[in-house]
This record gives C-alpha cells, sequence and structure tokens, in this order.
C-alpha cells in the first residue's frame, strides 16, 4: 500500500496532465483535446484571440511531421498565446492553452529559443473511428490508487469530504458553506486543481434584467496515474449527454478505468459523475431549460492547486466577485409590486410547496420566481437542496439561514464586520477621550 507521502508524489501535475510515465498521448492527441476545449466555449470575448491560435496551431499539426517543424509550429503557438495575455488572462481556455505548450515542449525537447515561421496548413486526418461499444470497455476498480479512501493509510483520519452547488439565477454555495447570489455573465471558472477543471457558462433568462442561469457546463478530468486517460464531459440546454465527449462513459483503456465513469440517472435531465480516484462525486442536472450543477469532493482534493495559481478566480473556492454578487433584499424592497407574473407574497406560497423550510434555499426560490417568471426554478432550488442531502458529509449544514451567512461573512479572512473588535475598538476610543 503506498503512504501518503507517496501518492502525494505520484500525482501529476497542474495543467494538462500529458506527462505521465504510462498511457501518454502523442502530440496529435493532445492538440486534438486542445482544438474540441476551446471550441466549446464560444463566450470567449471577441478581444480573445486564444481561438485563433489554437486553430493555427491545430492546422500546422494535422499530420505527423518532421519533429524540428512541429516545434517550430509550437513556439509559433506560443509566442500567439502570449500576445493574448492581456485580454485572456483568467479564461480557463487561456490558462490550460499554458499548460499544454508547456507539455508539449517538454515532451519533445523543443528549445523556447528558435524560429517561429507560421506555419503551412496541412490536409487533416481523417475522422476517428467510432468509440468501441460500451462492452469492451468494462474495466475492474484496479489498483488500489485508484480508490481514493481504499489508498489512504490504515490509520490515517477519515477524509473530510466538502460540497459545492451552483443552481438557479444563480445561487452558489462554496466549499466553506458560504451561500452567495451572483449575476456572473458568461463564462466562469467553477473548480481548477490538479485533477479536474469545470467552467459554466451563463446566460441572460430576461432581456433586460441581471438574472442569469447557466446554459453550459464543461469538466475535463485530467488523466492520473494508471487509472485514467484525460477526459471531457460537455453539457448545454437540451444536451446533457451519457458520455464523455469522445463517446466512451468511463476512464479510457487504463486498469483502472472503471474509477471514472458516468451514470445516466434520468435521460437527458439527471447525470451523476464518479470520479473514485480522487473521491468526488459530481451531479449535473437540466431542470426547465437551464443546467445546476454539485460535487462532493475531499478537502485535500479542493486544496490541491499549484503554488503560482491564483485561486481567486475559482467561484466554488472562493465565492463570487464583491461587485458580481446580488443581495436578497433588494427584491424584497418591492415585495407589494407584481414582478414577472409574481408577488413575493405569491412567490413565497408558490416556493412553500416544495421547500416547507424558509432556508437559504426557499429564498433563492422566491427571489428567482420575482426575478424570471420561471416556475422551473422553484425545482432547481428543490434538486438543489436534495443534492445537498446527498453529498454533504454533515447533516446538521443541510440548511443555511441568512443569520448564518451573516456570520461566515462576519468571520476573519472574510469581508464583513468583526462586531467584538469593533466594539472594543469603541469602548477604546471612549476611554482615551475621558467620557
Amino acid at each position: 500500500m503506498q503512504s501518503q507521502r507517496q501518492r502525494s508524489e505520484g500525482r501529476p501535475r497542474a495543467g494538462w496532465m500529458v506527462m505521465g510515465e504510462r498511457g501518454r498521448p502523442s502530440a496529435l492527441e493532445v492538440c486534438r483535446v486542445l482544438a474540441v476545449f476551446l471550441s466549446l466555449f464560444p463566450s470567449v470575448s471577441l478581444q480573445c484571440k486564444i481561438l485563433k491560435c489554437n486553430s493555427e496551431f491545430w492546422a500546422s499539426t494535422s499530420n505527423t511531421g518532421p519533429e524540428e517543424e512541429f516545434c517550430t509550429a509550437l513556439r509559433a503557438y506560443n509566442s500567439c498565446v502570449r500576445r493574448t495575455a492581456r485580454t485572456c488572462r483568467g479564461d480557463l481556455a487561456y490558462h490550460s492553452a499554458q499548460h499544454g505548450i508547456e507539455d508539449l515542449m517538454s515532451q519533445h525537447n523543443c528549445s523556447k529559443e528558435g524560429p517561429t515561421s507560421q506555419p503551412r496548413t496541412r490536409t487533416p486526418l481523417p475522422p476517428p473511428p467510432p468509440p468501441l461499444p460500451p462492452d469492451s470497455q468494462e474495466r475492474s476498480d484496479g489498483p488500489e490508487m485508484c480508490h481514493y479512501e481504499r489508498s489512504l493509510l490504515r490509520n490515517a483520519a477519515a477524509p473530510n469530504f466538502t460540497h459545492c452547488g451552483f443552481f438557479g439565477d444563480p445561487h452558489l454555495r462554496t466549499f466553506g458553506d458560504d451561500f452567495q447570489t451572483c449575476k456572473v455573465e458568461g463564462a466562469w471558472p467553477l473548480i481548477h486543481n490538479k485533477y479536474l477543471s469545470v467552467q459554466v457558462t451563463n446566460t441572460p433568462v430576461v432581456p433586460g434584467s441581471s438574472a442569469t442561469a447557466t446554459s453550459k457546463l464543461t469538466i475535463i478530468f485530467k488523466n492520473f496515474q494508471e487509472c485514467v486517460d484525460q477526459k471531457m464531459y460537455h453539457a448545454e440546454t437540451d444536451e446533457l449527454p451519457a458520455a464523455f465527449a469522445d463517446g466512451s462513459k468511463n476512464g479510457g483503456e487504463r486498469h483502472g478505468a472503471n474509477a471514472l465513469r458516468v451514470v445516466e440517472k434520468v435521460p437527458g435531465q439527471h447525470v451523476e459523475i464518479q470520479a473514485r480516484y480522487i473521491g468526488t462525486t459530481i451531479v449535473v442536472r437540466q431542470v426547465g431549460r437551464y443546467l445546476t450543477f454539485a460535487v462532493r469532493m475531499p478537502e485535500e482534493v479542493v486544496n490541491s492547486v499549484e503554488e503560482d495559481d491564483n485561486q481567486d478566480l475559482y467561484l466554488c473556492l472562493h465565492g463570487c466577485p464583491a461587485n458580481q454578487r446580488i443581495d436578497f433584499k433588494n427584491m424584497r424592497a418591492h415585495s407589494t409590486d407584481r414582478t414577472r407574473g409574481f408577488t413575493y407574497q405569491s412567490a413565497k406560497a408558490k416556493c412553500k410547496e416544495r421547500l416547507p423550510v424558509e432556508d437559504l434555499y426557499f429564498q433563492s426560490c422566491v427571489f428567482d420566481l420575482l426575478s424570471s417568471g420561471d416556475i422551473n426554478f422553484t425545482m432547481a432550488a428543490y434538486y438543489a437542496l436534495e443534492d445537498v442531502k446527498m453529498l454533504h458529509s454533515n447533516s446538521k449544514r443541510y440548511h443555511i439561514f441568512e443569520k448564518d451567512a451573516f456570520t461566515r461573512n462576519a468571520a476573519p479572512g472574510k469581508r464583513g464586520i468583526d462586531v467584538p473588535s469593533l466594539f472594543l475598538f469603541l469602548v477604546a476610543v471612549l476611554l482615551w477621550i475621558g467620557l
């Protein structure tokens, strides 16, 4: 059995994870994944030219050629990506492209110095053969390292599991149990660590309103030792697939491939992705026209980040930026007005049918009905709470109330008012002036 230290050292680095000893993909395969990955993010602004850089590089490497020619194309690609730094920084596609270039440079022993002539377009390869039937992909759970809890030391403490959820208009429950309502229109990263990346795209629900909801979701599982190949899962409105982007339903051809599986619970409505090798379960649903996301993940995996990675960008870890947050009170101020078919009281009555406890899931339901008028958001809040009950490790924390959210925001390290410190400060001032 591996020790904890061995397990930590054996984990691949963040980014593209193409440096494993077994199952190392070719440059062509890496480029193909990069092309698919970037093409799935149309929310990248027109000012960000990362997609153009990718297209040029992909065109130049469609066929295998001399190593020197590949390195020339890679240097040209690197120069193109570096020129996009100002407009693309913070975008998950840009971040992944950077890591992909580093790994390809290392794989092919390419020097960063050298010619960067514009790549020549080649005739693309024919499409790949269709995926193997599901029966041929069946594997056992494989080595012990491919089962997170089994791989821990026998006398080690049980892992601490955390939960993040994203649903509705949209509402975010972070790994730290902070509950926020956010604008976050466009593409935003939820999670990014050494093992997987998750990005959502949110689109306006009603023209002229700040209300948005998730219409696209992309998850990239990075290759891991003897367990799984790199896999991508992509869902969008009216397309909730029961397989990864390459048509497979597990982690590929490695011995522990079944440590990563896509399980369809309700066709077109509910998919569960089980990543046993990192102790993680992900639930993706379509409710009405929009998607919801929920995850259960060990704290160790949540915090497995690169030292120089700016984790403030990832919503599940640190929440939405302050300028993207919305206060529920803004809606309550107009509780007597009829907003998009609902008054505050009628919205409360409707949400009460599914959410009898007036916690923040109930409040989010009311908010969504008032801001959008879409009754499907009632079910989105209901299923989000059901996912908490299934995924959260602490039954006492299923429900979050407004006073709890205030207390956490006032805690040390959070933006808020430190009430005891403020009181002591006032006492000190009064004593100083002699009152």
